[in-house]
């Protein structure tokens, strides 16, 4: 493989020892890889092991290390198993930036990784997640409050560091020897974060991204609820909260730029007087410079949007007893106020139900229908009938009249005999 690969526009190299392939979050870029100058080899490497565990191990034997070469280096007691991250004149710098001592005790690599080391390192590794689920067992017989979330064994099995989440001060003693003589190894107790766990486990953010806590975050910041009021967000915990139940770690990555954008803004407690109204604030679009005033103290009402050199202008005026004729200067207060006004944006009867009606046609109508599809003749005969069915009620009417009148002479007659 060649030491230097050519750039696009064939001017210049670049050494390809600078990169390599993704160690997760804690992956990092050797860019002092191929620079001429001092001696590459600075005797010392960094190794990483499972989760977020690094080191700087001395390379006493100048074995020819690289980036993602697997080792064995010195534990206490055995060794290890872990994968080369750096090399060269850039670990001089890290160890440097990570403060380690000058009487630091600094460990040695032993040798590249064997079979017979992958294999203690399989079988070491295949144990995890069943010690894990016991060890959990256990601390709950004991009545333990806290979570052990994680387990890593050394390379050669000889000793196991259990990752343990606690919100306060735990005795975990007796807990140690009930582990130790459960599995027969030796024991280690760390304590970690929520925030780390959460990066341990990984997942997909709100944003649709990975997290950013198991991808390249390495030292977590606390962040307060101060952060998300600068932004002007909603205070509701179950979106201000990631999947660590913790306020999300990217609530600090915009805050100083909107800190310094509210630097050029007014106090929101100082009210803008005009010739006609009074005038509180409302909302604040801190990118754009904008604010929003408001008539009322409690709802929308008069809603005015202005910038924040105009709300300074108009506060300065105030100061000087000076009022303006409206709060935009570009605009007619009266006709911004009657357009911004929450009531006129519809009609309120919209939200009510209207009754479909059904197409049922009148009788009248369809009485001329009907009379416009019969014939002359039809019509002339419809009349005929009409006439003596009229005859035929008159003659009945009559005749029942006179009998009538002679029962009621016959009545009178007997009743005179």
């Amino acid at each position: 493989m060649e030491d230097n690969f050519i750039l696009g526009n064939g001017s210049d190299t670049i050494c390809y020892k600078g990169c390599g392939r993704g160690m997760g979050q804690l992956h990092s870029f050797d860019y002092l890889a191929g620079i001429p100058g001092e001696e590459e080899n600075s005797g010392y490497v960094e190794v990483q092991f499972k989760n977020t565990r690094k080191g700087f191990y001395l390379n006493s034997n100048n074995l020819p290390l690289e980036k993602g070469d697997i080792v064995a280096v010195e534990s206490n007691p055995g060794h290890d198993i872990g994968t080369v991250t750096m090399t060269g004149r850039l670990v001089a710098l890290q160890m440097k930036k990570a403060n380690l001592k000058a009487d630091a005790e600094i460990r040695r690599v032993y040798r590249k990784a064997r079979e017979v080391d992958m294999e203690k390192y399989e079988q070491a590794k295949a144990l995890e997640h069943d010690t894990m689920i016991r060890s959990r067992q256990i601390a709950k017989n004991l009545g333990l409050e806290m979570k052990i979330g994680d387990v890593e064994y050394q390379g050669d099995g000889a000793k196991a560091i259990f990752y343990y989440i606690a919100d306060g001060r735990v005795d975990f003693r007796q807990l140690i020897k009930d582990l130790a003589a459960a599995f027969h190894i030796r024991i280690e107790m760390k304590q970690i974060g929520a925030r780390q766990e959460a990066g341990r486990i990984g997942g997909i953010g709100p944003c649709g991204r990975e997290l950013c806590c198991s991808t390249w975050m390495t030292s977590f910041i606390s962040v307060s609820t101060g952060a998300a009021r600068f932004q002007d967000l909603s205070m509701n915990p179950q979106k201000l909260a990631g999947q660590c139940a913790k306020l999300k770690c990217c609530l600090n990555y915009e805050v100083d730029a909107y800190v310094e954008a509210q630097k050029r803004f007014p106090a929101r407690d100082i009210q803008l007087e005009t010739k006609d109204a009074t005038f509180y604030f409302f909302k604040a679009d801190i990118l754009s410079g904008m604010l929003t005033y408001s008539t009322d103290k409690v709802f929308a009402a008069n809603l005015v949007t202005i910038s924040a050199d105009r709300a300074l202008e108009v506060i300065k005026m105030n100061r000087e007893g000076q009022k303006p004729l409206n709060l935009d200067e570009n605009q007619n207060a009266a006709d911004s106020r009657i357009s911004s006004d929450i009531l006129d944006e519809g009609d309120l009867s919209r939200f009510d139900k209207k009754k479909k009606k059904k197409n049922k046609p009148h009788r009248r109508e369809n009485q001329a229908i009907a009379q416009q599809s019969e014939t002359p003749q039809q019509i002339q005969q419809d009349k005929q009938e009409a006439q003596n069915q009229e005859q035929k009620q008159h003659h009945g009417h009559r005749n029942g009249h006179h009998h009538g009148r002679r029962n009621g002479d016959g009545n009178r007659g007997e009743a005179a005999q």
